[in-house]
């Protein structure tokens, strides 16, 4: 019998978090939760550093945060107050397709109409863009509420639910503080704070307890990296390599600001604003009391003082006097996420550019995973962790193919950047492959066959048909029962538009309602 084998029915009775932030607090609070409803002896503890700073940028989020925040106990009511946040239904894609004055379109939360029932590509492309407007138009009210500033839901609806669906904008420092305070007080999370100095590991190679610099010694049966960049268990410890896509993605450069309102009503857009660069973009977000701006480039495209000007001159002479933080992107994944008693999530596992605000996302993705499924024995944990793996291996793969996806359907040829980015040498074989069955079929989900894609084919048709993608589809008869039941939905969708038009509160002042007499708690 191996060691291994022998320590196989040792129980999991302790989960040591490494590292704050969103990750790290998103970790331990969905944990203890989970060990708290199921009733399970298990103790949760959080080591974080005294000195190390958290990146602290991500501030946009997937509708999941809704979810995540009611499996831990956090009532939205709370949660917006707390973290300046406001309300997000999708995003707005400036100057991606041609550059030209008007080149925009939406990539909303909100599924295309009856996409359980039909797919409304074919219908949609057969009337002609001219008659039928721009596809998520077409198929969805919620362009109409962004684009209207108005809220996904009033004051009066109950916690968490809408009358469409919708993430968050958020400030990530008050985010981790919020989860720091109701894992502490709430749930039960031990809270340590020091400087892990030693890990101090078992004979057949698992981490048995961390040092801290003052000597303390912390032990445990799983161990959770949310270190960062500096992915000191995942990569100090373990040497699990890190793979690339900078060939793929080019960005590796980040810089954000945070610009005050000029207005105490001015208003809050309800949707990112990603607006093409000559070697990149720039992120545009509405949080309560300010706006979070970011340039996200290629520093092998423009140089750090030019990319440093466009995103001050998009924001214009207020920005000025700001001070702008300056990010390094390696883009790329760990080769394996849990590797024996430690799993990494959130920075450790990998990074990307923040095009579709995957970040926190993948971190309650591999948060669920782990707290709905926490092993009971060291034997268990290994068939979780070759699950684990071969799970976010896939997820990391398709993350990286649909952020590229909106790179290579441009037609700017105005800047090295854009025309790189269309080079076959930079487009993953798979990506390409579809691509040219995409021409002819439109996106479904038997392109995908993982059975909880991260992006799934409604996203993927709300880019090609924002992008322009060149479709020649089968003609659909218009007398057929699909074309009717299409423009069925198209009448409900006017319908909802002129509904929610008429009845759906500002955005801001949904946003002031909720901090002055807090939503409705079920």
């Amino acid at each position: 019998m191996t060691e291994r084998a022998g320590a196989g029915d040792r129980p999991v009775r302790r989960v040591v978090v490494v590292g704050g932030g969103s990750a790290g607090w998103i970790a331990a609070c969905r944990l203890a939760a989970q060990v708290r409803r199921t009733g399970d002896d298990v103790t949760v503890t959080l080591v974080e550093s005294r000195t190390v700073p958290t990146v602290g940028v991500g501030e946009g989020t997937w509708p999941t945060m809704r979810n995540t925040l009611a499996r831990i106990g956090v009532a939205e009511t709370d949660f917006i107050r707390a973290c300046d946040a406001a309300f997000k239904q999708g995003a707005r894609f400036v100057g991606w397709a041609d550059g030209t004055p008007g080149d925009a379109y939406y990539h909303p939360l909100n599924p295309p109409a009856g996409a359980t029932e039909i797919d409304m590509a074919p219908h949609w492309l057969q009337r002609g863009e001219g008659e039928g407007g721009a596809f998520a138009d077409w198929v969805d009210y919620q362009a109409m509420l962004c684009d209207a500033g108005l809220a996904p839901k009033s004051i009066v609806t109950p916690e968490y639910a809408g009358h469409a669906n919708y993430a968050y904008h958020l400030d990530a420092g008050k985010f981790a503080t919020l989860l720091r305070d109701h894992a502490v007080d709430a749930l039960g999370v031990v809270h340590v704070l020091g400087d892990v100095v030693i890990p101090h590991m078992t004979d057949h190679g698992d981490i048995a307890a961390l040092e801290l610099a003052d000597g303390a010694r912390v032990e445990g049966d799983l161990f959770v990296d949310c270190t960062g960049f500096a992915a000191r268990l995942i990569g100090g410890v373990y040497g699990v390599p890190f793979r690339r896509c900078g060939d793929v993605l080019f960005a590796d450069r980040a810089m954000a600001l945070q610009l005050p309102y000029a207005e105490e009503d001015e208003a809050i857009t309800c949707h990112t604003v990603a607006t093409a660069q000559d070697a990149g973009w720039i992120w545009d977000i509405g949080l309560w009391t300010r706006r979070g701006i970011g340039h996200v480039y290629s520093s092998a495209h423009v140089s750090d003082d030019a990319a440093e000007a466009a995103l001050r001159r998009y924001a214009g002479p207020r920005a000025d006097t700001l001070s702008v933080r300056r990010i390094t992107i390696d883009a790329g994944h760990r080769e394996q996420f849990w590797k024996n008693n430690c799993v990494a999530v959130g920075l450790s596992a990998g990074f990307i550019e923040p095009l579709e605000a995957s970040a926190l996302m993948l971190i309650e993705t591999s948060m669920d995973a782990i707290a709905d499924r926490l092993p009971r024995t060291r034997q268990a944990m290994d068939v979780m962790a070759r699950q684990f793996n071969a799970t976010f291996t896939h997820h990391w793969m398709r993350i990286i193919e649909f952020l590229k996806l909106h790179y290579v359907l441009t037609r700017r040829t105005d800047t090295d950047f854009w025309r790189d980015n269309v080079a076959a040498a930079s487009i993953p074989d798979a990506l390409q492959e579809r691509l040219e069955l995409w021409r002819h079929h439109s996106p479904g989900p038997q392109d995908f066959d993982h059975a909880r894609e991260v992006f799934s084919w409604p996203s993927y048709q709300y880019v090609l048909h924002g992008m322009g993608f060149a479709s020649s589809f089968a003609p659909v008869d218009p007398a057929s029962p699909d074309a009717g039941l299409a423009q069925r939905f198209v009448a409900r969708n006017g319908r909802a538009k002129d509904e929610l038009r008429a009845r759906a509160p500002r955005h801001r002042d949904l946003l002031r309602a909720i901090r002055e007499h807090g939503l409705q708690r079920v």
